[in-house]
């Protein structure tokens, strides 16, 4: 049947036989599966009203799919990052770093701090592991709003983002940020692209972020989007400056929920990151040096 509720969440899932496809969801229980071949690139091609329309167009049921949820990008995606956008952040980096000056001055600078975190294929989704490095000293998970934004740059939806980084690394020099930032299972997405319609006011969205140990928590962080330094339109402008992205994008706004610097992730341990309106995501710690396909 058809839902005349609007949809709210797309979600990329495995079925039961291992296949992985799209689903549109609207907050009524309905799903429906996208056409085969369907791809995150070929809808944020389209403009937003159209993506809105492609999306709206599919027939639901309330049938339980019996589907699990894994990264909601393709493997060309594009996930880039926001960094030094929040009051803490921009303290936490000063103490850190052997350069504070860096991180001081761009916060107030009119242009953000960017830089490229993942291509989809090696994004981890709900339940996967992501990674610590051996030659890092201080690990620690970063939630932040994900904005999906179609090859026009407007934002179509929003997205949980785990900017998994080693603060040690980055601390001991600026140009280390890519080994800080970028190593296998430093990037973790999910649990579901939540749409613009279905996220009435994205700058006051609560942030927590869990880290268990044993099942037991070990830190809590809470914070919210209020507490941005930036606009949206800021950074996604500033990304699509001298560049394009056909496919669209995700691009993560940055943390403000920092933990204290005795506490470092370990394997074993759990991450739990919810975004108001969002959604919740899961991932377990591993070694980023697991076995292939870990």
């Amino acid at each position: 049947m058809q839902h005349d509720r609007p949809v709210t969440h797309l979600t990329r899932a495995r079925d039961r036989d291992g296949g992985i496809g799209w689903w549109a969801r609207d907050d009524a229980g309905g799903w429906g599966a996208l056409p085969a071949g369907t791809t995150l690139g070929a809808l944020l091609a389209l403009d937003a009203d159209a993506f809105v329309e492609r999306l709206g167009a599919v027939a639901r049921t309330s049938a339980d799919p019996g589907v699990t949820p894994v990264a909601p990008v393709d493997d060309d995606t594009e996930v880039w990052a926001a960094g030094v956008t929040y009051e803490i952040s921009r303290q936490a980096r000063m103490e850190e770093s052997s350069e504070a000056s860096v991180y001081e001055a761009v916060y107030d600078a009119a242009r953000p701090e960017l830089f490229f975190k993942s291509i989809g294929w090696r994004v981890q989704g709900p339940g996967a592991p992501i990674g610590v490095r051996a030659d890092s000293t201080w690990d620690v998970p970063e939630p932040e709003l994900g904005l999906v934004c179609n090859a026009a740059g407007a934002v179509v939806g929003y997205v949980v983002v785990n900017d998994v980084s080693s603060r040690s690394i980055e601390g001991e020099n600026p140009l280390y940020l890519p080994q800080a930032k970028m190593y296998r299972g430093s990037c973790a997405v999910g649990p579901s692209i939540a749409l613009a319609a279905a996220v009435p006011d994205p700058y006051r969205l609560a942030i927590t972020a869990q880290i268990l140990r044993g099942g037991a928590p070990l830190w809590r962080g809470a914070t919210s989007t209020s507490r941005l330094h930036r606009t949206f339109d800021e950074l996604v402008g500033y990304l699509y400056r001298a560049e394009v992205f056909p496919r669209g994008v995700v691009l993560a706004t940055g943390t403000s929920a920092v933990p204290d610097n005795d506490v470092t992730l370990r394997p074993g341990d759990e991450v739990v990151i919810e975004i108001e309106n969002v959604g919740t995501l899961s991932n377990t710690v591993a070694p980023a040096d697991w076995a292939a396909g870990g």
